[in-house]
């Protein structure tokens, strides 16, 4: 583990609180009844049995890179296992989005990265009413998604496939607005700025939007601390492995840290 991280990592878990040290009732609310709410779920069951399948799945895929920005297109060859082992989110944190989404009630569910689709998956699940757009970069990756789409009987997802910079957009715009935006992809200040920002107009009073990877690395420390301190933003959430930002109206401005 990088030592800048794992300085992040300690100074987070002393600094962050419990529930019992969150003095706003919404927050105090969320952390009880969402975020530390770790009972047994029926709907995990069918994804994690994906996950251990593809723990085992020897297919070699070509893996396409756009994270870095349209500029830069890495090909490099992987193991659908070995992407599985090392780039899904863990069933502790891709569970904890589901009852965010879940909490949420969202009409529309917007997710940057699909890797190989169980997070999505589990936003499917949450709300199956939900419209349920997913972007991916890699063509092959995006494929063992679908296939583990199918699999998983999700009929309210739709994959696009290609560069988030050019396709974000449209994808915004066809929304009246935002309910639910989950941005798990280009861990770039300058990119992750970008996404909040065209957001920002179609957000409302009950929309949350979720940044993977928050201390990932110094710029997206920086775009963190831009986001918290946007005028548009009331509430931020900082579990340390994703960041929630809240549009609620009427609420004081505040920042909090909640251990996870």
């Amino acid at each position: 583990m990088d030592f800048r991280f794992l300085i992040d990592f300690l100074k987070h878990r002393f600094t962050a609180k419990s529930r019992h040290g969150t003095h706003s009732p919404f927050v105090y609310k969320l952390t009880d009844e969402v975020i530390y709410d770790f009972n047994f779920n029926k709907d995990y069951n069918s994804i994690e049995e994906q996950r251990k399948k593809l723990y085992r799945d020897d297919a070699v895929i070509q893996v396409t890179d756009l994270g870095a920005g349209s500029h830069l297109n890495k090909n490099r060859t992987k193991k659908v296992k070995e992407i599985a082992k090392n780039a899904l989110k863990s069933p502790r944190l891709a569970q904890l989005i589901y009852r965010l989404a879940k909490d949420t009630k969202p009409a529309n569910i917007i997710e940057l990265g699909t890797c190989l689709g169980l997070t999505t998956a589990y936003l499917s699940k949450a709300c199956p009413e939900a419209r349920v757009t997913t972007i991916e970069g890699c063509p092959q990756t995006a494929k063992v998604a679908d296939a583990n789409f199918k699999a998983l009987e999700l009929h309210n997802v739709e994959l696009q496939v290609g560069n988030f910079d050019e396709i974000l957009p449209d994808t915004i715009a066809a929304h009246p607005q935002l309910d639910f935006v989950y941005i798990d992809g280009n861990h770039r200040k300058e990119a992750t700025l970008n996404y909040f920002k065209w957001c920002l107009p179609k957000v409302s009073e009950n929309s949350l939007l979720i940044f993977d990877d928050i201390y990932w690395s110094k710029g997206m420390k920086e775009a963190w601390e831009e986001i918290k301190e946007n005028p548009q933003v009331t509430v931020t959430v900082d579990l340390f492995w994703i960041g929630l930002v809240y549009f609620k109206k009427g609420q004081a401005k505040e920042h909090f840290k909640i251990r996870y």
